[in-house]
């Protein structure tokens, strides 16, 4: 795709954002801003609470360029340290493993790749030390565990940046709750143009991950949907994209018809028999929440059978990514330690662990498809909207909705063939 096509967001039912001042109430200083950190704030809500957020990454401003997609509570204060006594704010991995029903001893000498933009230049310490907290297996570039390339393949990485790396640390602590005994590839693409991270993709697939997560989006555009899927088109691979969080309303590359498009729901724990309970991330009123819809140009897949979309519909499946029932992430480049993060930027890479959880793909499987032939070995989730609409693309029901597809992993039987 080149750089000097416009992507189009396509927003249904999304307000507009309201101003930074209406929305901060003090708390927590999250990072000194970079250019890639947003610069309005703005309101998460979940059923029972209202929380303040930040964008880690401001929309893009240029043609062709990719957002992240996390947010980071700002209504909380930042974990600096921890006493002995302490932990971090926010579900851990073993709170994560017993919500999604997930093994703790699969996935060995399984790569998990993480594509990204930019530079992180403490993700690896910043990964020790989560893993470390939580009692992880250590992965480290001494030990083989984890490796960090850049879009060629070589070490010649790209600049730095703040938001960014906020991401990369969401992104490689997500897939170590989800898959502790996984390494992990950080593949950083030196921009954040669809070109530059579907070269990211394509290095990844290459260095032999079987399983890489995207935890980016923009808006769609027949032209460059059309392009940008040959970066997607990798049979016997897991792809999994973020659906966006934004609320109702269909980017790119979620809609690929290529990738396992991840929702997001919020994650509370019960009394029920499972311990936990999930609805939509998002509210009917639009906003912050889940991406979901119908594309208008990716083809639908033969595998997808919802009859209210001809396209391509979003999403495949879900996990938590509501930052009002966020996640522990730790990270320290130009932010403060461990701060609780949500966004689908959480729910990608957390699949993306559980596909690794259940095995190799076949090699001229599309992954994205599994889930479909096991619906019923899912959390099915049907309370809750992203949006206002008249129909499942937007509203949570029995079976297949748009905000969180077909459901949760409950272990890992939907992600196999």
């Amino acid at each position: 795709m080149s750089s000097h096509r416009r992507r189009k967001l396509i927003r249904r039912g999304a307000p507009a954002l309201l101003s930074a001042a209406a929305l901060i109430t003090g708390g927590l200083a999250v990072a000194a801003q970079s250019s890639a950190f947003a610069t309005t704030t703005t309101t998460a809500s979940s059923p029972d609470s209202t929380v303040h957020t930040h964008r880690l990454c401001s929309q893009p401003s240029k043609p062709g360029y990719m957002a992240c997609q996390a947010e980071v509570r700002t209504d909380l204060k930042s974990q600096k340290s921890l006493g002995h006594k302490d932990t971090p704010k926010g579900f851990g991995p073993a709170d994560l493993q017993a919500a999604y029903n997930l093994p703790k001893d699969s996935g060995k000498d399984a790569t998990v790749a993480i594509v990204d933009a930019n530079d992180d230049p403490n993700a690896e310490k910043d990964l020790a030390a989560y893993r470390s907290q939580y009692g992880l297996p250590e992965c480290s570039t001494a030990n083989g565990c984890f490796k960090k390339i850049d879009q060629d393949g070589g070490t010649n990485y790209p600049a730095p940046d703040a938001g960014w790396a906020g991401e990369i640390s969401l992104d490689v602590d997500m897939v170590s709750a989800a898959c502790p005994q996984c390494k992990i590839l950080l593949v950083e693409a030196k921009s954040a143009n669809m070109d530059d991270l579907g070269a990211a993709v394509n290095q990844a697939v290459k260095q032999g991950a079987k399983y890489v997560s995207n935890s980016y989006g923009g808006g769609e555009e027949a032209a460059d949907t059309t392009s940008d899927d040959k970066y997607f088109k990798h049979p016997g691979v897991a792809i999994t994209v973020s659906s966006g969080d934004s609320g109702y309303g269909v980017e790119y590359p979620a809609s690929s018809q290529y990738v396992t498009a991840v929702g997001g729901t919020s994650l509370k724990k019960d009394s029920s028999t499972r311990g936990y309970s999930e609805s939509v991330w998002g509210t009917s009123a639009g906003g912050d929440g889940a991406g979901s819809g119908c594309s208008a140009y990716d083809a639908k897949p033969s595998w997808q059978k919802d009859s209210g979309c001809a396209k391509r519909a979003v999403a495949d499946v879900a996990a938590v990514a509501d930052p009002a029932t966020g996640l522990a992430v730790y990270d320290t480049y130009q932010a403060s330690g461990w701060n609780v993060y949500g966004g689908t930027s959480a729910s990608a890479p957390f699949i993306a662990g559980v596909y690794a959880l259940a095995g190799t793909p076949g090699s001229g499987d599309v992954p994205a498809s599994y889930p479909y032939a096991h619906a019923d070995k899912l959390n099915d989730v049907t309370d809750g909207a992203n949006g206002s609409c008249s129909d499942y693309l937007c509203k949570a029901g029995k079976g297949y909705d748009g905000p969180t597809g077909l459901g949760t992993p409950n272990g890992v039987a939907a992600f196999t063939k």
